[in-house]
């Protein structure tokens, strides 16, 4: 085997790797890029249908919890540990439960209308979310809650559904972006053969 066809094995491995690790890395967000759809397809079903979906707020808020232990679960060493990221997430998810179903308890919802219930409930869970990538450390869960939250005052004053559609994506488009940039990325030695040759 030649010079060249030791290069181009080479550069053939090196872009098999790139390919292989940027599908791992849109395989880890995808959870959180998940997350951020069903928030915004609930408040924009909530508009549309003018029913509340109770049980669909919660169901994403035990799905967001579920994703906070997954994601920081490698981190941990020690039984003791894990229990803990278990029982604080536990905890801080189960508060974000009861209070918005103190929202719509009849007495308080009687006072909202059907939309600002939806973003109300949505506010909830950016903050939880917010809150629960702080507590973690996770830069991740932190940006997915920041992007919920900043949907809440854009989905009030973008009524009509294209616009709200197209808010959507540029969020989808923020938060892939900020992941690509964090991606690290390592720096590229040259292949032992090559090396050798360029010695003799």
């Amino acid at each position: 085997m030649n010079d060249t066809e030791r290069e181009m094995d080479t550069q053939q491995a090196e872009s098999g790797e790139a390919h292989s690790g940027m599908a791992h890395f849109l395989w880890q967000q995808l959870p959180y890029v998940v997350a951020l759809v069903l928030a915004v397809a609930g408040v924009a079903y909530t508009n549309v249908s003018r029913q509340p979906l109770v049980g669909y707020w919660e169901f994403l808020a035990l799905a967001i919890g579920v994703v906070c232990v997954i994601t920081k679960w490698p981190e941990v060493d020690g039984k003791e540990a894990k229990l803990r990221l278990i029982w604080t997430q536990a905890l801080h998810w189960v508060a974000v439960l009861v209070t918005m179903n103190i929202i719509l308890v009849s007495g308080v919802q009687q006072l909202l209308p059907t939309p600002a219930t939806g973003l109300v409930l949505l506010t909830l869970l950016a903050l939880g979310t917010f809150l629960a990538g702080v507590s973690l450390l996770s830069l991740q869960i932190a940006f997915l809650g920041l992007a919920m939250g900043l949907a809440v005052p854009a989905i009030s004053w973008l009524k009509q559904s294209f616009f709200f559609f197209l808010l959507g994506a540029v969020l989808l488009i923020g938060l892939g972006l900020t992941f690509w940039l964090r991606q690290d990325r390592r720096p590229r030695t040259a292949p032992a053969d090559t090396k050798t040759h360029m010695e003799a």
